[in-house]
């Protein structure tokens, strides 16, 4: 890469975007960074990260621009428009997107930056906010390749794997369907462990059963381990869930792919979101569970 190849400007250092952008800072890249939230912006001074006063700063003259957003509104409204991002870029410069947005959303900005010469990256990372420092977030990518390989050294600075899936939204469909698995999933985990309850296992020993069972998958385990204590901090919320699962089923009925197990488990988030659940962990979908089962805490 060459030395203007260095510089890189972060759009979005929240949860995500902040440990990602200390972790490109550490790989040698002269990074500079912008975010609406002041908090964000002083957390991000005292990590060694060089803050600009505006979005339009914040890109002049790099050769790629990550960001980490939200939403697709946060999405469209920091990258479209007279005032958006893709306008400020340089052609030939390179956009690289790593949230989890809607495929209508990311071809919109693909069209815009078309028409600027920018490239256009999809880059949605899988993963947490409570690995992201690790570096062992993965990510899947799609849009042109060229624009791709160039970029592999910078995104193997935030992740762990990339995987390179085509050259338009294909990215947008593998993210959607992993938290499509993640989602039913965790469903899924709440009735097993509500049904053994009511069997009269013990929780540990539950657990200790999925764990060492043919079930057992990385997901799996990683959920036993906090529900060993009954840790529902969010590492991904309720709310966040709710969201995505509303993207997966508006992907679903624009392709024609009948997502019943989906529309179910939006239903089951609505639920705890409406309990006061939101910012509690996705796999509180044990304690709704345990709530339809007349089930109280269990004995730790």
């Amino acid at each position: 890469m060459t030395d203007a190849s260095k510089h890189i400007a972060f759009i979005g250092i929240g949860k995500m975007g902040l440990p990602m952008s200390v972790l490109v800072a550490k790989a040698g890249y002269a990074v500079t960074a912008f975010d609406r939230s002041a908090a964000r912006l002083a957390e991000a001074r005292t990590q060694g990260i060089s803050i600009a006063a505006s979005p339009a700063e914040a890109v002049d003259g790099k050769a790629a621009i990550v960001t980490s957003l939200p939403d697709d509104a946060a999405l469209r409204g920091a990258l479209l428009g007279p005032t958006g991002l893709i306008a400020a870029m340089a052609a030939g410069s390179v956009v690289i997107e790593t949230s989890t947005v809607s495929v209508e959303a990311s071809a919109e900005v693909d069209a815009a930056a078309q028409a600027r010469g920018v490239f256009y990256l999809r880059a949605p990372v899988s993963g947490n906010a409570s690995i992201v420092h690790t570096g062992a977030l993965s990510c899947f990518v799609s849009g042109p390749e060229d624009a791709y390989e160039n970029a592999k050294p910078l995104l193997a600075a935030f992740t762990r794997a990339q995987t390179y899936l085509g050259p338009g939204e294909e990215a947008r469909y593998a993210k959607l369907a992993v938290n499509l698995m993640i989602a039913v999933s965790a469903a899924m985990m709440a009735e097993s462990l509500a049904l053994a309850r009511k069997g009269g296992i013990g929780w540990q020993d539950i657990l200790k059963v999925l764990d060492d069972s043919a079930v057992a998958s990385p997901m799996v385990k990683y959920k036993t381990a906090p529900l060993r204590s009954r840790d529902f901090d969010s590492t991904f919320s309720c709310r966040q869930m709710a969201k995505d699962l509303d993207l997966i089923l508006g992907a679903g009925h624009t392709v024609g792919v009948p997502l019943q197990l989906a529309a179910q488990v939006r239903e089951t988030y609505g639920s705890l979101v409406a309990q006061g659940d939101g910012d509690a962990d996705f796999i509180a979908t044990v304690k709704h569970l345990e709530r339809l089962s007349g089930l109280g805490e269990p004995k730790l």
